[in-house]
């Protein structure tokens, strides 16, 4: 029996008009996860690199910041001396000068695309949405600030590609009515170029990082222990790659700018540069029209079309103690721990957010009175979900062990967002889908144990790809007692099997319970001993 519950935070139930979107995103969905799957034989699961691509991205930046810091330490801010120091910087006059350069163009290169891919798999995954807009709508300008940090760069080389870029963007910009003279116009003769223009140029390669960088931080502001830094076999698998590319094929300049000739031949960087050739071919003003139509749609994402959000985690002041548990384990800070209000004598409460729950109950899992142990017929917790209370799921859990028949039986746990637990149903199988695995309390293990089930599976999103950031953590930590509330170290270890499986993984998901009760059933007899079940009053109803 599972328990009937609203959609996920950011979720509704689709309409006509957006049914073929949802399809659309579905088929996607299916299509990464294949991709992620292969990336999981060759990397495991925990280190695959697709689900990191956020860490990967400060990685990535602080190796363009570390490697552009060590270049600048050798390059000539002059227009004349410019190029001549880089190309020194290219053949090492500067120790080691010649790679840094060539990773700060790769690692900066790379940059881009990672930040690329992770904008589209939060997309195809509907991360973007609800609780997570502020996430999305901040990381759309740092777009534009990746793109103007990484061509500015470009122009210092002061080759001809540096010319062809430059005078490409200020005839962009000078569509715009800003400026009371072409900005073009600065590019016209050798001569027209001075060192205090150059320093200009220099600055804005510097400011403009700096203020990415400040960009990013506001990024994951609402995000609690937010991902900045890739797990170790991915940030050194990436930097050597990175090495073996730059000294395979290094970074290097094309010819002296020359402001009297217009280069006709060039090598461009498709990554960043392909904006210039577009513009010759349409015209400033459609490039403008593509590049506002296109951030404009990306910031209003989240809210086409609108979504119903569900109800957020409300406490009980009668039965918040003020742990701070549920404040610990929000992935979204939106639980805060503030002076009593209730008169109790206690020196602290928690307060809910709405703005920033994302309704996903992890904090209902982590409350010590989500208990179904306590001796209540209405089992209130400190903090729970109006959609899926604590004693709804008791009462779901009681009614499906009671009705379970058969030689071994067992209680699954899955979660809404993976693989759907309901299609394990059986005469041996109870199963009961909460709005994340997160959400379970251990002490509910040890109560399906002591009320008859031989095994409890638990199930949730794949390894490192909670919906919730944190949901698939905090219950393994829970179960092997690393975090409270943590499972008793009563509860038979055997009996209990934690397995990670992604909304299209049912096959698997199906192959290892099977493997579950089969390992069940070579157990040897046994008694509950500690574990059974206390008698619990129950109130008359009428």
């Amino acid at each position: 029996m599972a328990i009937t519950n609203t959609l996920s935070a950011g979720a509704t139930t689709p309409g006509p008009a957006t049914r073929p979107t949802v399809a659309a995103r579905r088929t996607l969905q299916r299509a990464l996860q294949r991709v992620e799957h292969t990336f999981d034989f060759a990397f495991g699961a925990h280190a695959n690199p697709w689900r990191h691509l956020g860490a990967v991205s400060f990685f990535l930046f602080w190796i363009a910041a570390a490697t552009g810091i060590y270049v600048y330490a050798a390059f000539d801010t002059s227009v004349a001396g410019a190029y001549a120091s880089v190309e020194r910087i290219t053949h090492d006059a500067w120790p080691l000068s010649g790679l840094a350069r060539s990773l700060h163009r790769y690692a900066s290169d790379a940059f881009v695309v990672v930040v690329l891919l992770h904008l589209a798999r939060e997309w195809i995954n509907g991360h973007i949405a609800g609780f997570r807009w502020f996430s999305w709508l901040s990381g759309v300008p740092l777009l534009w600030l990746l793109y103007a940090s990484g061509i500015g760069g470009y122009w210092l080389v002061w080759d001809r590609l540096a010319q062809f870029s430059l005078i490409a963007t200020t005839e962009w910009l000078d569509w715009l009515p800003f400026f009371g003279e072409p900005l073009a116009r600065n590019f016209i003769t050798g001569g027209s170029v001075s060192d205090r223009l150059f320093s200009l140029l220099i600055f804005l390669h510097i400011g403009i990082p700096l203020t990415l960088l400040l960009g990013m931080w506001v990024h994951i502001q609402r995000i609690s222990r937010p991902r900045t830094h890739p797990p170790r076999a991915i940030a050194l698998g990436l930097l050597a790659a990175l090495i073996v590319l730059g000294l395979a094929t290094p970074a290097l300049s094309d010819a002296p700018a020359d402001l009297v000739a217009v280069p006709v031949v060039l090598d461009l960087d498709w990554i960043y540069l392909a904006i210039h050739p577009l513009l010759y071919s349409s015209s400033a003003a459609t490039l403008w029209a593509l590049a506002g139509g296109a951030t404009l749609l990306l910031a209003l994402l989240p809210w086409l079309p609108p979504l119903a959000r569900p109800p957020v985690a409300r406490v009980d002041l009668a039965n918040c103690n003020g742990c701070g548990r549920c404040f610990d384990d929000c992935p979204y800070a939106a639980v805060t721990m503030r002076p009593r209000t209730d008169g109790k004598p206690l020196p602290r409460q928690a307060v809910v957010d709405p703005d920033l729950c994302a309704a996903c109950g992890i904090c209902a899992g982590a409350c010590p009175s989500s208990t179904p142990f306590r001796g209540v017929v209405d089992l209130v917790t400190g903090i729970d979900m109006p959609q899926q209370p604590v004693h709804a799921m008791r009462q779901a859990l009681e009614r499906a062990i009671v009705a379970l028949r058969g030689e071994t039986k067992i209680v699954a746990f899955g979660c809404d967002c993976a693989a759907n637990v309901d299609a394990l149903r059986a005469p041996d199988t109870a199963a009961l889908s909460l709005i994340c695995t997160g959400m379970l309390p251990p002490s509910f293990v040890e109560y399906a144990l002591r009320r008859g089930a031989d095994g409890v599976l638990i199930t949730g999103c794949r390894d490192g790809d909670c919906a919730y950031r944190l949901g698939n953590r905090w219950t393994e930590e829970r179960m092997q007692a690393e975090r409270e509330p943590h499972l008793r170290a009563t509860v038979p270890a055997e009996r209990v099997r934690i397995t990670w499986r992604g909304p299209f993984d049912g096959k698997a998901l199906r192959t290892e319970i099977d493997l579950f009760r089969a390992a069940l059933r070579g157990l040897p007899a046994w008694t509950r001993n500690g574990l059974r079940s206390p008698k619990r009053k129950e109130a008359a109803h009428g």
